[in-house]
């Protein structure tokens, strides 16, 4: 069994043997282009998703076998670059701010992520600089790298040093890391099957009427929510007031949710009345942020047996840096995929935040797979990710040369650019050009139901 295949990322989840046979793959050369198996490993998180979302619409539909996956590469690479797509009135999103970028220091090159605020504000407080990149550039090349790494983050910002792979594996973090499988994933509790009700098969919607809190911010976790949102979950996000999400970044991931803010600290009991009813919640704070209001997948299970917990991190919740914050761009520099990626003169880049958007497919398909479990046997269930073992995965591909592995069959097609896979549509927001979803599944739905509204504007409240 090749490491990045459907095959290896579906036994990581529990599943049949048997179903990914299901899968047919659409190749097309020239897309996300590197010198790790990104394409590879796109493939297999996209196509794990898509096979759990047919796996439980089979079960709940009561069909006599799996519906059909298709994972066409064309889809795939322009959904893994879903932000690089997005027009808002015809007016393209910035990415990354202009403090997030590589720094030369003393002996090497830190990465800062410095997007939202409150994080540029801790940066700058850390170095004692202004806003003035000049003045940023000379504060980083007064330090080695491992000293700005630790004063920007005992300040609270984020600075990375960029190391090889090989000084990543004997990092004490690293090693953690490399110690856990691909996918965590357990039984909470002895709580009984869960009943899900009958769906109709047009569209196919597995996960119609399941609710969803989506506690997410960035990337990763809000993919695996708008990718429930896009099977027919009911997805309520919820931030803290004082938290604003980037628009830009909510426009992209916000498809198929309703936002609103609540307070944790003062309102409890309305977070509270939304959990007597969720399904599923979905976390991406940093470890342990959460637990103080009884988000651990313990408590929650506790107060709604029957939950599907699923939590995503950085660096994972264990090590000396379990308790770190983290982007896919700083998990890139820290396990020396950007050392890899780049040149003797500076470091690289995947073509993607493929870290970010992998683990978010294979976190939707982690909820999907324990609710098919759940219908079976029973139980709360958690389910964990970590951007830094998604990486040492993509790592462990590329040390076993694996460039073309292709689960069912298989045939090849020319990639002629990402207009087959864009769609237009107005929203609250303004006129909306973004990428489809690469989830595909014989009589699966292709759009979402609903575009993104303005972040924070919807009441906390269910929608069905």
């Amino acid at each position: 069994m090749t490491v990045l295949s459907t095959e290896y990322t579906w036994a990581a989840l529990g599943g049949d043997p048997a179903a990914p046979a299901r899968v047919s793959t659409v190749a097309r050369t020239g897309v996300l282009a590197s010198r790790l198996p990104v394409r590879e490993l796109a493939r297999a998180c996209v196509g794990c998703c898509a096979l759990a979302a047919a796996e439980l619409g089979a079960l709940r539909a009561g069909l006599p076998e799996l519906p059909g996956v298709r994972v066409d590469d064309g889809a795939v690479a322009t959904a893994l670059v879903s932000e690089r797509h997005l027009l808002v009135d015809g007016r393209a999103p910035v990415s990354f701010a202009p403090l997030s970028r590589f720094w030369r220091t003393t002996d090497g090159w830190v990465r800062t992520h410095a997007n939202y605020p409150h994080h540029r504000a801790r940066l700058l407080a850390a170095l004692g600089t202004s806003e003035d990149p000049a003045s940023v550039a000379a504060a980083f090349a007064e330090r080695t790298s491992a000293e700005a790494e630790e004063t920007v983050y005992a300040a609270g910002g984020l600075a990375v040093a960029l190391r090889t792979a090989n000084e990543w594996a004997v990092h004490e973090q690293g090693t953690a890391v490399a110690a856990r499988p691909l996918v965590e994933r357990g039984r909470l509790d002895s709580a009984p099957t869960r009943v899900l009700a009958p769906i109709d098969t047009d569209p196919l919607l597995p996960a119609a009427g399941i609710r969803v809190l989506d506690l997410t911010r960035v990337i990763a976790g809000p993919v695996a929510t708008r990718t429930l949102a896009l099977l027919g979950a009911d997805v309520l996000r919820l931030d803290a007031p004082q938290l604003p999400e980037l628009p830009d970044q909510h426009a992209d991931t916000g498809f198929g949710k309703r936002s609103a803010v609540l307070d944790l600290a003062a309102d409890r009991r309305a977070f509270e009345e939304l959990l007597a009813s969720a399904d599923v919640v979905v976390t991406g704070y940093r470890p342990g942020a959460l637990d103080r209001f009884g988000l651990s997948p313990e408590s929650l299970a506790e107060r709604r047996p029957g939950v599907v917990v699923a939590q995503l991190s950085a660096w994972g919740a264990y090590g000396p840096w379990g308790e770190r914050r983290g982007f896919d761009s700083l998990v890139q520099v820290a396990t020396g995929i950007a050392a890899i990626e780049g040149t003797t003169a500076e470091p690289g880049a995947l073509p993607a935040q493929a870290l970010d958007h992998g683990t978010g497919y294979l976190l939707a398909a982690g909820v999907l797979r324990a609710l098919s479990d759940q219908v079976r046997e029973g139980g709360s269930r958690f389910v964990r990710l970590a951007l830094a073992r998604t990486a040492g995965w993509l790592m462990s591909g590329a040390a076993q040369g694996q460039q073309t592995p292709v689960s069912g069959s298989a045939y090849h097609d020319a990639y002629d650019g990402p207009e087959a896979w864009l769609a237009e549509r107005d929203s609250a927001l303004g006129r909306l050009r973004y990428a489809l979803s690469p989830v595909s599944f014989a009589g699966g739905p292709v759009d979402w139901a609903r575009p993104p509204g303005v972040w924070g504007k919807d009441r906390p409240q269910w929608g069905y």
